[in-house]
């Protein structure tokens, strides 16, 4: 058995912008795995809530009101290698998401990955 350390990245996005953010990650990690590239989980859409306090400046719904949205959650696994976690995260992911500050989970865990 073939695990490899790596960071798996969830991040909450609505779904009207999920094809722009693929693309930013893309664009900075191809996201391959074996004899694949582009390999992401996006999960139904569901919802996500947040109120914009005082001094937010909010891409949706307006400071003092709850605002809820449809949302969709993006998982895509990385090598365990902080560099390349910050630049996807800063050149792929921030760019293209329509929030001020994104939904962004890192996990570290173990990647099943066949032998070469």
């Amino acid at each position: 058995m073939s695990l490899r350390p790596a960071y798996r990245v969830s991040v909450q996005v609505p779904p009207g912008h999920l094809q722009a953010l693929q693309d930013g990650i893309c664009a900075v990690e191809p996201l391959q795995g074996g004899h694949y590239d582009r390999v992401m989980w996006i999960d139904a859409v569901g919802e996500e809530q947040f109120r914009p306090l005082p001094g937010a400046q909010p891409g949706y719904g307006r400071i003092g009101e709850l605002a809820k949205v449809a949302s969709v959650r993006l998982v895509f696994v990385l090598p365990r290698e902080p560099e390349r976690l910050a630049r996807v995260i800063e050149a792929g992911i921030r760019p293209y998401h329509p929030w001020e500050v994104p939904a962004i989970f890192v996990d570290e865990c173990l990647v099943w990955a066949p032998p070469p």
